[in-house]
This record gives C-alpha cells, sequence and structure tokens, in this order.
C-alpha cells in the first residue's frame, strides 16, 4: 500500500495556527479514506435512449394538455355561434337562454329555423352547465304562449354540467309572432311541466 504524500511537503511554509487548522481538516481526511467507486452505470452516464425516453414522455403529456385545451376552444367556439344572436320572432332566429335558481350557471340558446312543407319548426338546442339528473329524470322544451307553458317540443339528456349537449328538437305547431320557449326539469310520468331551468334572457 503506497503512502500519500506528506503533509509539510504539500503545504509549504506556513505560520503556526495556519498550519494546525490544515493538518486537523488533512487527518480528517485521510481518516474518511478515499470516496467510493462509481458503478460502471454511473461512470457511463446517460444513454441515448433514457434521454430521448425522457423527451417523448414531456412531449406526451404536452400533447395531452394542447389537445384538451383545443377540446375547451372548440366547445366554447360551438357555444359562442349558439349564443351570439337572439331574436324575438319564432322563425329563422336565436333565442338565448339563461339559468333560472334552479339551475344558476346553465347557459343555452334555441335555433328555430323556417318551417318544412308539413309545418314542422326544426330546432336545435345547445346548452351547457345543466346539471345531471337522476335516472328517472330529463330535460324538455316547452313552447311558452302568451306567457303560459303551452306545448312540449322535445327531450333531452344531460351528462355532466361541464360538458355541453347540443339537439334537434321539432315544434309541430303553428308558431305566433312573440312565442318563446323554456327548459324544464321533468322526471318519468309527470303530466305537467316541472320546474324552469332555462328561460329566455330579458
Amino acid at each position: 500500500m503506497s503512502r500519500g504524500p506528506d503533509f509539510d511537503e504539500l503545504t509549504g511554509e506556513l505560520d503556526h495556527a495556519e498550519r494546525e487548522r490544515l493538518l486537523r481538516v488533512h487527518e480528517m481526511l485521510v481518516t474518511a479514506g478515499p470516496p467510493p467507486e462509481l458503478t460502471p452505470q454511473m461512470e457511463a452516464g446517460p444513454t441515448l435512449a433514457m434521454t430521448l425516453g425522457g423527451r417523448s414522455r414531456g412531449r406526451a403529456r404536452r400533447r395531452v394538455a394542447l389537445l384538451a385545451a383545443a377540446i375547451v376552444v372548440l366547445l366554447l367556439a360551438f357555444l359562442a355561434g349558439y349564443v351570439s344572436g337572439n331574436g324575438n320572432d319564432a322563425s329563422g332566429h336565436l333565442l338565448r337562454l339563461q339559468g333560472t335558481a334552479a339551475a344558476p350557471h346553465a347557459q343555452a340558446s334555441l335555433r328555430i329555423s323556417s318551417a318544412d312543407q308539413a309545418g314542422n319548426w326544426p330546432m336545435q338546442i345547445a346548452a351547457v352547465g345543466l346539471p345531471k339528473l337522476p335516472d328517472d329524470g330529463y330535460y324538455e322544451v316547452f313552447l311558452v304562449r302568451d306567457g303560459k307553458i303551452d306545448a312540449p317540443c322535445g327531450s333531452f339528456l344531460v351528462k355532466s354540467p361541464g360538458q355541453g349537449v347540443s339537439v334537434r328538437l321539432n315544434a309541430p305547431y303553428r308558431l305566433r309572432s312573440g312565442d318563446s320557449w323554456v327548459v324544464t326539469r321533468q322526471r318519468a310520468g309527470d303530466l305537467s311541466a316541472g320546474t324552469v331551468v332555462l328561460k329566455p334572457v330579458t
């Protein structure tokens, strides 16, 4: 076993206090011994596969985040297109609906198209913010005439408040100027209109 270099050879000429301080540090280092050997894997360092693997995981997370953001933007653009206008006449217009106290965060739009030759008025409702109902629950769109709920125009279900819904409906009635619509919360077997959850924006 080879002996290390002499302390005085390493330090040269020093004043007494400095020499004593460095000697104590030197003795501690000699007592501690040399550092452990590196494993072959640590000595080799990271491989190309390790480096590229870390990058691909980061890219995958970024792609998922970007896809989620794109879906949200598309949903908002879809709803903005339906909610952008509001007409008071029945035909060819968009009626904006807002949530009542029963569904304060809900909003929707109801597009009423021109009647076909048979007298059907195609409609499409786009809604977001409505809560999911129990298994026997559903939402119903009602025609409102002269301030009173008059006749049903179609029903739909909602999966969750954060997931928008878009449903085609029909009003097989002779519509009049001043007619409007509301959305109610219904239970199976209901014979009359339930609680109003969406009403026209005033």
